[in-house]
């Protein structure tokens, strides 16, 4: 039972990790690329930041949904061969 209610509480520190991290990541990347990076540094005008900073956020979306996958991965096949092992 215990270990059940350890694997839980693994499970769910995980899930909200990646949660905060899909909220945030995108977000930040978005703004901070639009502002310093494309607006500041290579001097677009608004409309052609807007795009190429929407860009930025899908491919981190796709980045932190796969970190998610192999981390969920991972973590499912070792309580699986721990709990074979027994």
């Amino acid at each position: 039972y215990f270990r059940n209610e350890g694997s839980l509480t693994s499970t769910l520190r995980t899930l909200l990790f990646f949660t905060a991290l899909m909220i945030t990541l995108p977000v930040g990347l978005y703004f901070a690329s639009k502002a310093y990076i494309f607006e500041g540094t290579l001097g677009m005008s608004d409309r052609d930041s807007y795009f190429y900073a929407a860009i930025i956020a899908v491919i981190t979306v796709h980045v932190v949904l796969a970190l998610f996958v192999y981390v969920a991965w991972n973590e499912g096949s070792r309580q699986w061969r721990e709990g074979k092992q027994d």
